[in-house]
């Protein structure tokens, strides 16, 4: 009681219509069970909302907390969270950037529009370019993905749009997956993507490319989802100086977050590594031993 040392507890008791063995009783007992699991879910959701960059809402905290062995709802997850003011960071309206598709290139069909979810990794990539502004100038960035397990698989920077950018986010892409002939590569119109350089890259691949319909953005909408995460989460929680200052963020972000740790809705709320992990050991789990 916060009156307590103002006033005797004889008093305060009277005018509050408490007898004070009752007081004396509530002074000295026990938590409940419940009341301990309360405080030890809150200990430990307070530890998994910062350890996660304070970015996950109640669904992802409450696989989390269950990962850990502490069973509980959605709702009371979001009721603590409530009360302890743990707020994610929410994303910004959906804007997707158009795209300059007015050069001489050929524009390949769009193939990703009628082509099944992928089952397997290297299956289908998707690529994007968005921008970072820096107080050096604008840095872009390349960013290719696995559509199967939204997987980061290569990525670059620059501070020019020209496409070599775009080839070395592929190129890493290569090296870190090797793939094997007939990937669908899926981007937008963009005179990267269209360039006679890059067109080769994937002919080398024996790859298929794909591109999205005139000024649809959302037939990439993986690509699109993943810039909003970033920056959400991420960048526009910083201010760069430097071109390097970015790279730094953005290799942390991508590499030590979002790969193998940030939980997945479309994954059945499994990191990008972790839904590739656990489908190989399914596969190696139906191959028969003679």
């Amino acid at each position: 009681m916060a009156q307590q040392h103002h006033y005797p507890i004889q008093d305060l008791c009277w005018v509050l219509g408490v007898p004070r063995s009752s007081y004396y009783a509530w002074r000295h007992r026990r938590p409940s069970p419940r009341a301990l699991q309360n405080l030890q879910l809150r200990e430990t959701l307070s530890t998994l909302f910062v350890a996660n960059r304070k970015v996950y809402g109640s669904p992802r905290l409450t696989v989390c907390l269950k990962s850990r062995g502490l069973s509980c709802s959605r709702n009371r997850v979001a009721r603590h969270m409530r009360e302890l003011q743990l707020i994610a960071r929410q994303k910004r309206a959906f804007k997707p950037k158009t795209t300059d598709s007015h050069h001489p290139h050929p524009i390949a069909p769009n193939r990703l529009a009628a082509a099944p979810k992928p089952k397997a990794v290297n299956r289908i990539w998707v690529s994007d370019i968005t921008y970072i502004f820096t107080v050096q100038g604008w840095l872009y960035l390349a960013a290719v993905m696995d559509l199967y397990s939204r997987k980061i698989v290569g990525w670059a920077t620059a501070s020019h749009l020209k496409t070599s950018l775009v080839e070395q986010a592929m190129l890493h892409a290569i090296s870190s997956r090797s793939p094997k002939p007939g990937l669908l590569h899926h981007s937008d119109r963009g005179v990267q993507y269209a360039s006679h350089d890059y067109r080769q890259l994937l002919s080398s691949l024996k790859a298929l490319p794909s591109m999205s319909s005139t000024g649809n953005c959302y037939d990439n909408a993986a690509m699109e989802s993943f810039w909003s995460s970033l920056k959400t989460e991420s960048l526009h929680q910083l201010q760069f100086l430097t071109h390097h200052a970015a790279r730094l963020a953005i290799f942390d972000y991508i590499e030590t977050f979002y790969n193998p740790k940030r939980l997945h809705s479309a994954l059945g709320y499994h990191s990008p590594v972790d839904f590739e992990l656990i489908n190989i050991h399914e596969e190696n789990q139906k191959i028969p031993v003679h």
